[in-house]
């Protein structure tokens, strides 16, 4: 009986996903007919006590095709992004600054706990927890931090500099089972006391504002029913619901956030990177397959972690599933690219994922084809800017005079690049007879076509090139 139930449930969850997974295709068929496309800039400002929330147009077409959205929280030090939800899974690239975060999930044990000892006759003799809540995590510049969908968390800047976070949100997820809109929850303060701002670029509409300008889910319900269910008293219930807060949903800690966390060490952080290098699949069957337990960080800048390095041209770093199990569940990954001055990332191909391609440093010439051979892009990217790759579009970046940086998120927690260049390529694959027939080009050409490049993924490039580059996309 327990191995047919098992059987069965395990039968009715491929098929629950394959149904969303029909449904994330037939929602977006009609949303890509995408004859252009744009670096997207954020269109919506939203003001908070410490911080400010930057969106982008999830309305555009691009975002729609690709069925995700992409938000930029700024905290000043001493901010905290209040505790909220989304009926999304989330990665947070952390761009700058540091600090920590929680994550809260029901059930998850309270394993960070301190002790208060108390005089005599002050609720008796002994000792009592003081506080004790579920682990927090450090984050640092170049982490790369996974949220599940429905999980609440919260996150706040230890440092003396702005932290910049920013989010992916994947609408089009098997995880979300409303509409393609990406909602936050808060579950303190009062986010509509933010003030807005319009970009330049026209607006979102007010759907996607209201994630930030909506009051918690407590102010919705009954002040009694509430103050009941925590058995606290009709003030406290009222604070709970948080009408006269005025502070927005980031909000100043004058004093600091003091919770219980482990010291950072950063040796330590160094020693756990150094035994991750090389660990790749899931681990045994333990306690890190649990949720609660799950490792949610991982650095990509750290240039010890590339994948791929010339040392002539920059580097190519990869979290997906294999080096983070979590990313499984969510069905994300993620990558960090560099390029050095003037040089080239092969022609390639997403053959799973939409990738959205966010720009941390330098400019670049950025050209994308679609299935009819036509540049749906051709144009230079700077830093803050974004630009959405459909699966299998083809797409070639060149850094400009100076060194050029990006983080790419995928739609996939194992996103497959197919290179058009390069010692493993399509092309590197083919017979030589085949290349000379295909393209009506001799042998000798079609072995120059093929060998000619011993890179793998990233290409140093002449000045010639770099020069036609240059005027070419003036």
């Amino acid at each position: 009986m327990g191995s047919s139930w098992l059987c069965f449930s395990l039968s009715f969850l491929l098929v629950l996903h394959g149904t969303f997974a029909q449904q994330r295709y037939q929602q977006q068929q009609g949303q890509c007919q995408l004859n252009r496309l744009n670096p997207q800039e954020p269109t919506v400002r939203i003001q908070a006590e410490a911080g400010v929330t930057e969106l982008w147009d999830k309305n555009n077409q691009q975002f729609q095709c690709a069925g995700v959205s992409l938000v930029r929280h700024v905290i000043q030090s001493r901010g905290m992004l209040l505790p909220s939800y989304l009926n999304t899974p989330l990665l947070a690239y952390v761009e700058q600054g540091r600090g920590f975060f929680g994550i809260m999930n029901s059930g998850c044990p309270e394993t960070f706990q301190s002790s208060q000892q108390f005089q005599q006759g002050e609720r008796g003799a002994g000792s009592r927890f003081q506080d004790r809540h579920q682990k927090i995590g450090q984050f640092k510049q170049g982490d790369i931090i996974a949220f599940p969908a429905g999980a609440a968390h919260w996150a706040y800047n230890e440092g003396n500099e702005e932290l910049v976070l920013v989010c992916f949100e994947d609408s089009g997820n098997s995880a979300n089972q409303l509409d393609q809109n990406s909602r936050r929850f808060f579950i303190a303060g009062n986010p509509q006391q933010g003030e807005q701002q319009q970009g330049q670029q026209g607006g979102a509409r007010s759907f996607q504002k209201e994630q930030f300008q909506s009051g918690n889910v407590f102010r919705g319900f009954e002040l009694e029913l509430l103050a009941e269910a925590f058995g606290v008293s009709k003030e406290t219930a009222r604070k709970l619901q948080g009408e006269e807060d005025q502070r927005g949903h980031i909000v100043n800690i004058d004093q600091g956030l003091r919770v219980v966390r482990p010291p950072f060490s950063q040796e330590q952080e160094e020693r756990e990177e150094r035994q991750e290098q090389g660990q790749y699949g899931p681990r045994a069957n333990g306690i890190e397959e649990t949720i609660c337990s799950a490792k949610l960080r991982q650095n990509i800048d750290n240039p010890a972690r590339a994948d791929v390095y010339n040392p002539q041209a920059g580097r190519f770093t990869t979290v997906n599933s294999l080096t983070l199990p979590i990313l499984s569940f969510l069905r994300l990954s993620a990558a960090r690219g560099v390029l050095y001055r003037n040089s080239i990332m092969a022609p390639h191909w997403w053959t799973n994922a939409h990738s959205v391609i966010y720009v941390t440093k330098g400019e670049a010439r950025i050209q994308i084809v679609d299935h009819r051979g036509q540049a749906v892009l051709d144009d230079r990217v700077r830093q803050g800017q974004v630009v959405i790759v459909p699966q299998n579009f083809a797409v070639v970046k060149q850094a400009e005079n100076e060194i050029f940086e990006w983080v790419v998120f995928n739609t996939n927690d194992n996103a497959m690049i197919n290179t058009l260049s390069g010692r493993t390529s399509a092309i590197r694959g083919l017979p030589v007879d085949v290349i000379a027939n295909s393209y009506q080009i001799t042998r000798e050409e079609a072995r120059r076509l093929k060998f000619n490049r011993e890179e793998t993924l990233l290409f140093s490039c002449s000045e010639k090139s770099s020069q036609y580059g240059r005027v070419a996309a003036s």
